[in-house]
């Protein structure tokens, strides 16, 4: 009877965690680039105590055998990276990624992270940077009596200059891929870093081969689904209720066998 507490407390455990997660799914639904959380589960081993297939006399085996499982384990949690809802705001620093692609801005460190998020904005020295300061990777900067900033969709920056009677190209923002985009390390403000996992960032034009084109003027918006979030709250919920309550039934079946020898 001690192993099916013992289960049941796998199951609380690893419904504990999908409610974590589907909480920080809903916490996000309208950040900017956000990407919703999987929890991926995967039963524990078995207890055989007669293999399928084992002999049970001399001409006969077991069908099917004798095992018992332990209980549930998370083997990991994955970024689902389908494309949010595209949301026009008029503002020009302001670009989704229609398609796959990630901006690189540079860290404090002298690191490069990645982001969906492209709320771009412009510093006191006029780089180009993200809504966390960082700038972009290439840098771009922008003259201080810029009067307009178009952001084609292949990522080529232009401006219209006082003084200049043709607009100003002033650089080029490019995109990066990865072979296993699940496999990149959230690291907290939209950022993620790259991993063994996710394989080396491959950079290149948007618009050109896989890479997703730029839309000036509009975000992306989270991908996560509310109705689908509540669906699977109230399914996490009740596997609680149930794993709860077997951990009640082997404790009163205890004190059953307790009370009665």
């Amino acid at each position: 009877m001690n192993s099916a507490l013992w289960v049941s407390k796998t199951g609380l455990a690893a419904e504990d965690a999908k409610m974590t997660a589907i909480s920080n799914n809903l916490a996000n639904v309208n950040t900017t680039g956000f990407k919703r959380d999987r929890v991926m589960f995967a039963d524990l081993f078995y207890q055989t105590d007669r293999a399928p297939g084992g002999l049970l006399d001399q001409q006969n085996t077991s069908p099917t055998g004798i095992q018992y499982g332990t209980g549930v384990k998370i083997v990991g949690t994955q970024k689902e990276f389908g494309e949010g809802n595209i949301q026009n705001t008029g503002q020009s620093l302001d670009v989704a990624i229609t398609g796959q692609g990630f901006f690189q801005v540079e860290t404090p460190d002298g690191d490069t992270a990645y982001t969906r998020a492209g709320n771009l904005q412009r510093n006191a020295d006029g780089m180009i940077t993200n809504a966390q300061g960082l700038p972009l990777i290439p840098q771009i900067e922008l003259p201080e009596n810029t009067k307009d900033i178009q952001i084609g969709k292949d990522g080529t920056v232009t401006a219209t200059v006082a003084g200049e009677a043709e607009p100003v190209e002033l650089g080029q923002i490019t995109l990066v891929n990865f072979v296993n985009p699940a496999g990149l390390e959230a690291v907290g403000g939209n950022l993620y870093m790259e991993t063994a996992a996710s394989g080396e960032a491959v950079e290149g034009v948007p618009g050109e081969e896989a890479f997703g084109q730029l839309e000036q003027g509009s975000l992306e918006g989270s991908n996560v689904q509310v109705v689908e979030e509540m669906v699977d709250m109230i399914t996490v919920q009740r596997a609680y209720e149930m794993n709860a309550k077997m951990v009640s039934a082997a404790d009163d079946m205890l004190k059953f066998v307790t009370q009665q020898m």
